[in-house]
């Protein structure tokens, strides 16, 4: 399935590394890119190799503890990251950070070295570096460390609830899914960039923001990811 690049663009061929590709939006963006006609080579970065087989697709299995010792980072136009942990998951605060502060910043600055033009970066509604919830201000700090490194442009995409299928099941946000699902249509006006979207939708938006090549620093609400990533 094509996303429609614009004519300035579509002749172009372009390069690509995911970060997260095992993730919820991530898996989206990787399948995404190899279906893309304007993407020639898609590499993943990953902690295990993935079960995916395409003649684009290029697989480096990494430390991501050692991330700045790579002395053979892919060279790569764009960079797309969906790395993204919960503190429950990770399993403590400082867990958690070091999966969504220090694996991001130390891959956009490594990114940066090797001379990537964008970086495009899954964060969450509610990042706010001054931000008395940890979660939303650990966002918020990656979002002002990442806008400071050297590059063409920075696009951040802060989705609400993430809607679909998942590699691990967890009862809380299945049961948020559901009652996003009802209460979604009724979330107009101030309340629109709260509605639930789904994790195709934020990937298919951030490959057509990618294409469109805009330079300088960008932040994107759910409902403009939705406008975006529309079918």
């Amino acid at each position: 399935m094509s996303t429609q690049p614009d004519a300035r663009t579509a002749a172009v061929s372009r390069t690509a590394l995911v970060a997260g590709a095992s993730g919820l939006v991530g898996s989206h963006v990787l399948r995404l890119l190899l279906a893309e006609p304007a993407y020639e080579r898609v590499t993943a970065v990953v902690r295990r190799e993935l079960p995916q087989r395409h003649p684009k697709l290029a697989q480096r299995v990494v430390d991501f503890d050692r991330l700045a010792e790579l002395g053979d980072f892919p060279r790569v136009d764009d960079v797309f990251c969906c790395l993204g942990s919960t503190i429950r998951r990770a399993g403590s605060q400082e867990a958690f950070r070091r999966v969504d502060f220090t694996y991001v910043h130390e891959l956009a600055r490594v990114a940066s070295r090797y001379r990537a033009a964008r970086f495009l970066l899954v964060s969450s509604l509610g990042a706010d570096p001054h931000s008395r919830v940890f979660y939303s201000r650990v966002k918020g700090e990656v979002e002002e460390a990442v806008r400071r490194v050297a590059f063409e442009s920075v696009h951040v995409f802060r989705p609400s609830l993430l809607t679909g299928e998942r590699a691990e099941h967890r009862l809380g946000e299945r049961v948020g899914i559901v009652v996003a699902a009802i209460v979604s249509p009724l979330m107009i006006g101030p309340l629109r960039p709260y509605r639930a979207i789904s994790a195709e939708t934020v990937a298919r938006a951030m490959i057509r923001v990618a294409l469109k090549g805009q330079r300088g620093a960008h932040v994107y609400r759910s409902d403009e990811i939705a406008r975006l990533g529309a079918r």
